[in-house]
């Protein structure tokens, strides 16, 4: 098998401060133990994946679904020769900026702060490695290598509208290290197609674990459908939970396959020899096709069946709720939850950061004790 060590990333171009190399872990290894070591992801473990997470100890949050992301960008990464140290330090902190509530706590405070610079998860990720995680005496945040930061910043693409990116993070802090307009690294490319395989897998168990829908209902679709005739007659009908494990462990190990396939056949196929041939081309991790479509059919599928449940837009709803009138009640008195020096720099951006930090937990006790 012919790997493709030369299109990855081993090699650093620093820090936004400089920093002396360590003897014994790589900078992105340092990196990815920045990350694990952070109060931002440790919090995770108290963040709504799907399920808020008041509701039961054994549906995913956003630290156990990091977790996985990061196994599967590993799996890809170290198959193709590339740098998996960077793309499993990109899975573990791609979802550190996230509100509590989920996408729904996101929609809530950006809602908040329309008309006060937006809010962004993916944004506010690199606000907290880059300014809110301060454990350093010489400067603040993490200060991450230039290519996560790079990674963090564009691995759904290149940013094409800066408005946000000026209005949370301002661009002179990137100290003109990253290029924007163009595309990310391979192992960035990875980690966001390792964050689709893992939440199209992972809901579908959580759902079923839920009862939002059945394993008949499940088999309804084509993919699904194959997979289970494999295991139909060997399995016990009455041990449908072995049955559903063997089918999540069989599609993601499918999609792996067919995203490695075809990056293999995309980087033949354009002549990508180096790095910069990377930065200028489109997509190169992807799914085929048929993938594409199978993943489509999927996505669908949890739109019907989870997302829009009644009982799930209800929980997302009160979510919403919580958040937006936690903003109304900090902004009353914000000396009372937040420092005078960040109130002074940007009082709405330091709300906006304050409530994103939250745990579920956490805002749920705030906003009960405030009422």
């Amino acid at each position: 098998m012919k790997k493709y060590s030369k299109l990855g990333l081993f090699k650093s171009k620093g820090r936004i401060f400089y920093e002396r190399p360590n003897k014994f872990r790589t900078p992105f290894q340092r990196d990815r133990d920045r990350i694990i070591h952070s109060a931002s992801f440790r919090r995770l473990k108290h963040k709504t994946q799907v399920f808020v997470n008041t509701e039961g100890d054994h549906y995913r949050t956003r630290i156990t679904h990091s977790i996985e992301v990061a196994q599967i960008a590993r799996t890809i990464s170290k198959y193709l020769g590339l740098n998996d140290d960077l793309a499993e330090t990109l899975s573990l902190s791609h979802d550190m900026g996230h509100t509590p509530f989920g996408h729904a706590g996101e929609e809530a405070l950006n809602e908040c702060m329309d008309d006060k610079g937006g809010f962004d998860h993916n944004l506010q990720t690199l606000r907290i490695v880059m300014f809110l995680e301060n454990k350093y005496v010489k400067f603040n945040g993490l200060n991450l290598t230039i290519e996560t930061l790079d990674g963090l910043l564009k691995h759904n693409g290149p940013l094409k509208d800066t408005k946000k990116l000026q209005n949370i993070i301002g661009i002179k802090n990137l100290k003109n290290k990253i290029k924007l307009d163009k595309n990310s690294s391979l192992e960035a490319q990875i980690a966001a197609i390792s964050d689709d395989i893992a939440y199209n897998n992972h809901d579908i168990q959580d759902g079923i674990k839920a009862k939002l829908f059945s394993l008949n209902e499940l088999i309804d679709i084509d993919f699904f459908r194959e997979i289970y005739k494999s295991y139909k007659k060997n399995i016990k009908k009455n041990n449908k939970e072995i049955i559903l494990y063997q089918i999540i462990r069989d599609s993601i190990n499918l999609m792996v396959q067919d995203v490695i396939k075809k990056t293999i056949s995309n980087i033949n196929k354009r002549d990508i020899k180096n790095i910069s041939n990377i930065y200028n081309d489109n997509q190169i991790v992807e799914f085929s096709n048929k993938f594409k479509v199978f993943e489509s059919q999927i996505k669908l599928f949890l739109k019907y069946k989870m997302y829009n449940n009644k009982n799930v837009l209800i929980k997302n709803s009160n979510g919403k709720k919580i958040v937006k009138n936690l903003f109304k009640i900090i902004n009353k008195k914000p000396k009372y939850f937040i420092e005078k020096s960040e109130l002074n720099k940007n009082k709405y951006r330091a709300i906006a950061d304050y409530i994103s930090g939250m745990t579920d937990r956490f805002a749920i006790n705030l906003y009960n004790n405030n009422k």
